[in-house]
């Protein structure tokens, strides 16, 4: 459905949902984006271009702490609500 708050362009790289501004990356390269100075320890990869482990790790050279794929992936760990979500160790 449709999300009812407000969103808009704050300037090139940031929007402002419900007041809270957020930033936004246009970069390919994961390893150049600079995620910690972003304030973002998770990151949610869904490009479907970095499915396996070792490329999803790229986010980590910027900052990040942990990084969800959102894809099948050939390696990592997979995880479902109601399934097996009680097998994920942080």
């Amino acid at each position: 459905g449709k999300y009812s708050g407000d969103v808009s362009m704050i300037d090139e790289s940031s929007i402002s949902i419900d007041g809270k501004p957020i930033r936004v990356f246009e970069e390919m390269d994961p390893t150049n984006i600079k995620w910690g100075d972003a304030g973002a320890d998770y990151v949610v990869e869904s490009t479907g271009v970095f499915t396996s482990t070792e490329k999803a790790s790229a986010h980590m050279a910027g900052g990040a702490k942990k990084v969800v794929i959102s894809a099948p992936s050939g390696d990592a760990p997979m995880f479902v609500m109601g399934v097996n979500n009680e097998k994920y160790e942080s």
